[in-house]
Protein backbone atom coordinates (compact mmCIF):
# COMPACT_ATOMS: atom_id res chain seq x y z
CA UNK A 1 0.00 0.00 0.00
CA UNK A 2 1.52 3.34 -0.68
CA UNK A 3 1.87 6.29 1.64
CA UNK A 4 0.81 9.65 0.67
CA UNK A 5 3.35 11.17 2.72
CA UNK A 6 6.63 12.59 1.87
CA UNK A 7 9.83 10.21 2.49
CA UNK A 8 11.96 11.32 4.84
CA UNK A 9 15.56 12.04 4.23
CA UNK A 10 17.83 8.93 6.11
CA UNK A 11 19.47 10.11 9.04
CA UNK A 12 23.12 9.98 7.27
CA UNK A 13 24.39 12.45 10.12
CA UNK A 14 23.82 9.34 12.96
CA UNK A 15 25.64 6.92 10.36
CA UNK A 16 28.83 8.84 10.30
CA UNK A 17 29.93 8.06 13.73
CA UNK A 18 29.61 4.42 13.78
CA UNK A 19 31.16 4.47 10.05
CA UNK A 20 34.19 6.34 11.11
CA UNK A 21 34.53 4.18 13.94
CA UNK A 22 34.94 0.91 12.30
CA UNK A 23 37.19 2.34 9.89
CA UNK A 24 39.17 3.42 12.49
CA UNK A 25 39.27 0.08 13.61
CA UNK A 26 40.15 -1.75 10.52
CA UNK A 27 43.03 0.78 9.90
CA UNK A 28 44.36 0.06 13.11
CA UNK A 29 44.36 -3.93 13.18
CA UNK A 30 45.68 -3.88 9.27
CA UNK A 31 48.73 -1.10 10.39
CA UNK A 32 49.92 -3.72 13.33
CA UNK A 33 49.50 -7.09 11.12
CA UNK A 34 51.97 -9.57 11.78
CA UNK A 35 51.47 -13.28 10.98
CA UNK A 36 51.04 -14.53 14.57
CA UNK A 37 47.91 -11.92 14.41
CA UNK A 38 46.40 -13.18 11.23
CA UNK A 39 44.05 -15.47 13.21
CA UNK A 40 40.39 -14.92 13.50
CA UNK A 41 40.95 -15.65 17.10
CA UNK A 42 43.46 -12.74 17.14
CA UNK A 43 41.85 -10.36 15.41
CA UNK A 44 38.43 -10.61 17.56
CA UNK A 45 40.61 -10.22 20.53
CA UNK A 46 42.53 -7.28 19.52
CA UNK A 47 38.72 -5.84 18.26
CA UNK A 48 37.39 -6.31 21.94
CA UNK A 49 40.59 -4.39 23.50
CA UNK A 50 39.85 -1.44 21.50
CA UNK A 51 36.71 -1.42 22.30
CA UNK A 52 37.26 -2.17 26.24
CA UNK A 53 35.86 1.26 27.73
CA UNK A 54 38.92 2.89 29.21
CA UNK A 55 38.73 4.29 32.90
CA UNK A 56 39.75 7.81 34.11
CA UNK A 57 43.16 8.57 33.51
CA UNK A 58 44.09 6.70 30.59
CA UNK A 59 44.76 3.35 32.24
CA UNK A 60 43.39 0.60 30.63
CA UNK A 61 40.28 -1.41 32.54
CA UNK A 62 41.03 -5.14 33.05
CA UNK A 63 41.20 -6.87 29.65
CA UNK A 64 42.35 -10.29 28.72
CA UNK A 65 46.08 -10.40 28.23
CA UNK A 66 47.10 -10.41 24.16
CA UNK A 67 49.57 -12.74 22.97
CA UNK A 68 53.26 -12.30 23.11
CA UNK A 69 54.46 -11.47 19.86
CA UNK A 70 57.04 -14.38 18.86
CA UNK A 71 60.73 -14.22 18.50
CA UNK A 72 62.59 -17.32 16.95
CA UNK A 73 66.53 -17.08 17.84
CA UNK A 74 68.74 -20.38 16.33
CA UNK A 75 72.13 -20.51 18.29
CA UNK A 76 74.10 -21.73 15.65
CA UNK A 77 75.53 -25.29 15.25
CA UNK A 78 73.72 -26.01 18.59
CA UNK A 79 73.09 -29.63 18.97
CA UNK A 80 74.68 -30.34 16.19
CA UNK A 81 78.66 -29.43 16.53
CA UNK A 82 81.18 -27.45 17.94
CA UNK A 83 81.27 -24.96 14.92
CA UNK A 84 84.64 -22.96 14.91
CA UNK A 85 86.93 -24.14 17.35
CA UNK A 86 89.70 -21.63 18.85
CA UNK A 87 93.07 -23.46 19.98
CA UNK A 88 96.09 -22.18 22.07
CA UNK A 89 99.93 -22.63 21.18
CA UNK A 90 99.52 -26.27 22.28
CA UNK A 91 96.38 -27.71 20.24
CA UNK A 92 94.69 -27.19 22.94
CA UNK A 93 90.99 -26.58 22.55
CA UNK A 94 89.84 -23.15 24.37
CA UNK A 95 86.50 -21.86 22.77
CA UNK A 96 84.37 -23.13 20.77
CA UNK A 97 81.42 -21.09 18.43
CA UNK A 98 79.06 -23.32 19.75
CA UNK A 99 79.35 -21.79 23.21
CA UNK A 100 79.83 -17.85 22.28
CA UNK A 101 76.79 -18.59 20.20
CA UNK A 102 74.69 -20.00 22.70
CA UNK A 103 75.67 -17.48 25.56
CA UNK A 104 74.38 -14.35 23.10
CA UNK A 105 71.46 -16.43 22.25
CA UNK A 106 70.63 -16.34 25.86
CA UNK A 107 71.45 -12.84 26.38
CA UNK A 108 68.58 -11.78 23.36
CA UNK A 109 66.16 -14.12 24.76
CA UNK A 110 66.76 -12.69 28.68
CA UNK A 111 66.59 -9.35 27.60
CA UNK A 112 63.74 -9.47 24.83
CA UNK A 113 61.05 -11.87 27.12
CA UNK A 114 62.13 -8.54 30.11
CA UNK A 115 60.63 -6.30 26.81
CA UNK A 116 57.56 -8.69 26.67
CA UNK A 117 58.00 -10.84 23.75
CA UNK A 118 57.98 -15.03 23.11
CA UNK A 119 61.68 -16.08 22.71
CA UNK A 120 61.92 -19.50 21.87
CA UNK A 121 65.72 -20.25 21.18
CA UNK A 122 66.28 -23.23 18.67
CA UNK A 123 68.77 -26.04 17.23
CA UNK A 124 70.97 -25.76 14.12
CA UNK A 125 68.65 -28.68 12.96
CA UNK A 126 65.81 -28.02 14.79
CA UNK A 127 62.56 -29.78 13.95
CA UNK A 128 60.69 -26.63 15.18
CA UNK A 129 61.83 -25.10 12.36
CA UNK A 130 60.06 -26.74 9.96
CA UNK A 131 56.88 -24.37 9.20
CA UNK A 132 57.99 -21.93 11.37
CA UNK A 133 55.87 -18.77 12.34
CA UNK A 134 57.50 -15.53 14.00
CA UNK A 135 57.82 -12.53 13.70
CA UNK A 136 61.15 -12.95 13.14
CA UNK A 137 64.09 -15.58 12.96
CA UNK A 138 67.49 -14.50 13.55
CA UNK A 139 70.27 -16.95 13.14
CA UNK A 140 73.42 -16.41 15.35
CA UNK A 141 76.82 -17.34 14.84
CA UNK A 142 81.05 -15.98 14.53
CA UNK A 143 83.20 -16.74 11.90
CA UNK A 144 86.85 -18.56 11.81
CA UNK A 145 89.27 -18.73 14.47
CA UNK A 146 91.78 -18.70 12.21
CA UNK A 147 93.79 -15.44 11.19
CA UNK A 148 93.00 -14.47 8.08
CA UNK A 149 94.16 -11.33 7.44
CA UNK A 150 93.76 -7.61 9.66
CA UNK A 151 90.62 -6.92 7.64
CA UNK A 152 88.97 -10.07 8.78
CA UNK A 153 87.35 -8.35 11.41
CA UNK A 154 83.50 -7.46 12.18
CA UNK A 155 80.31 -9.12 11.51
CA UNK A 156 78.11 -10.16 8.55
CA UNK A 157 74.07 -9.89 7.70
CA UNK A 158 72.26 -12.21 4.83
CA UNK A 159 68.78 -12.36 5.22
CA UNK A 160 66.08 -14.66 3.58
CA UNK A 161 65.42 -13.06 0.52
CA UNK A 162 62.71 -16.08 -0.75
CA UNK A 163 60.13 -14.45 1.65
CA UNK A 164 56.73 -13.40 0.55
CA UNK A 165 57.73 -9.68 1.48
CA UNK A 166 61.32 -9.17 0.44
CA UNK A 167 60.66 -5.68 1.65
CA UNK A 168 60.58 -6.57 5.18
CA UNK A 169 63.57 -8.94 4.72
CA UNK A 170 65.58 -5.77 3.08
CA UNK A 171 64.59 -3.82 6.29
CA UNK A 172 65.62 -6.31 8.75
CA UNK A 173 68.88 -6.64 7.31
CA UNK A 174 69.35 -2.50 7.07
CA UNK A 175 68.10 -2.33 11.03
CA UNK A 176 70.63 -5.76 12.11
CA UNK A 177 73.49 -3.82 10.01
CA UNK A 178 72.46 -0.20 11.59
CA UNK A 179 71.80 -1.41 14.87
CA UNK A 180 74.10 -3.83 15.31
CA UNK A 181 77.29 -1.23 14.55
CA UNK A 182 75.64 1.54 16.46
CA UNK A 183 75.81 -0.65 19.58
CA UNK A 184 79.09 -2.55 19.10
CA UNK A 185 80.95 -0.12 17.02
CA UNK A 186 82.21 -2.67 15.04
CA UNK A 187 82.36 -2.41 11.05
CA UNK A 188 79.91 -3.98 8.93
CA UNK A 189 82.21 -6.99 6.64
CA UNK A 190 80.02 -7.17 3.50
CA UNK A 191 82.64 -8.08 1.28
CA UNK A 192 83.11 -11.59 2.98
CA UNK A 193 79.22 -12.59 2.53
CA UNK A 194 79.07 -16.03 0.76
CA UNK A 195 76.06 -18.01 -0.46
CA UNK A 196 76.17 -20.56 2.87
CA UNK A 197 74.80 -17.28 4.66
CA UNK A 198 72.54 -16.16 1.92
CA UNK A 199 71.23 -19.88 1.63
CA UNK A 200 71.37 -20.79 5.05
CA UNK A 201 69.40 -24.05 5.15
CA UNK A 202 66.82 -22.43 7.49
CA UNK A 203 65.46 -20.25 5.19
CA UNK A 204 63.86 -22.70 3.26
CA UNK A 205 62.31 -24.58 6.23
CA UNK A 206 60.42 -21.52 7.75
CA UNK A 207 56.95 -20.64 6.83
CA UNK A 208 57.38 -18.03 3.94
CA UNK A 209 55.60 -15.55 6.11
CA UNK A 210 58.30 -15.61 8.69
CA UNK A 211 61.38 -13.04 7.83
CA UNK A 212 64.42 -14.36 8.65
CA UNK A 213 68.45 -13.04 8.52
CA UNK A 214 71.67 -14.96 9.64
CA UNK A 215 74.53 -12.85 11.59
CA UNK A 216 78.27 -13.77 12.13
CA UNK A 217 78.30 -11.18 14.86
CA UNK A 218 82.15 -10.86 14.49
CA UNK A 219 85.75 -13.14 13.94
CA UNK A 220 86.63 -15.03 16.89
CA UNK A 221 90.35 -14.42 15.51
CA UNK A 222 90.59 -10.46 15.78
CA UNK A 223 87.47 -9.71 17.47
CA UNK A 224 87.43 -12.80 20.07
CA UNK A 225 88.35 -10.52 23.25
CA UNK A 226 85.37 -8.07 22.40
CA UNK A 227 82.57 -11.23 21.61
CA UNK A 228 83.90 -13.10 24.85
CA UNK A 229 83.88 -10.04 27.27
CA UNK A 230 81.51 -8.02 26.02
CA UNK A 231 78.95 -10.61 25.12
CA UNK A 232 76.57 -8.33 26.44
CA UNK A 233 77.01 -5.58 24.24
CA UNK A 234 76.93 -8.02 21.47
CA UNK A 235 73.65 -9.21 22.80
CA UNK A 236 72.27 -6.18 22.78
CA UNK A 237 73.07 -5.05 19.16
CA UNK A 238 70.91 -7.84 18.23
CA UNK A 239 68.42 -7.18 20.89
CA UNK A 240 68.03 -2.87 19.26
CA UNK A 241 67.98 -4.67 15.69
CA UNK A 242 64.78 -6.52 16.50
CA UNK A 243 62.92 -3.64 18.17
CA UNK A 244 64.33 -1.55 15.57
CA UNK A 245 62.10 -4.12 12.98
CA UNK A 246 59.53 -4.96 15.29
CA UNK A 247 58.63 -1.21 16.17
CA UNK A 248 59.52 -0.51 12.13
CA UNK A 249 61.65 2.39 13.46
CA UNK A 250 63.32 4.65 10.87
CA UNK A 251 66.30 3.48 9.33
CA UNK A 252 68.12 3.72 5.65
CA UNK A 253 67.87 0.68 3.32
CA UNK A 254 71.64 -1.57 3.46
CA UNK A 255 72.70 -1.88 -0.05
CA UNK A 256 72.61 -5.61 -0.84
CA UNK A 257 76.39 -6.41 -0.95
CA UNK A 258 77.75 -8.73 -4.00
CA UNK A 259 79.92 -11.81 -2.89
CA UNK A 260 82.48 -14.56 -4.25
CA UNK A 261 80.82 -17.86 -5.10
Amino acid sequence: MESNHTPRPAPRAHLLGPSLLVAALLATLFTAWTPENLAFDNITRQIDLMLTPQVVGGAPALTTPQPALRIALVAGHLGNDSGAVCVDENGNDTLTEQSVNFKIAELVQSSLTAKGFQVDILQEFDTRLSGLRAVVLISIHNDSCDYVNDEATGFKVAAAMDTRDVNRATRLTACLVDRYARVTRLTFHAGSITTDMTQYHSFSEIDPSTVAAIIETGFLNLDRDFLTTHTDQVAEGIVQSVLCFVNNENVEPTPMPTFAP
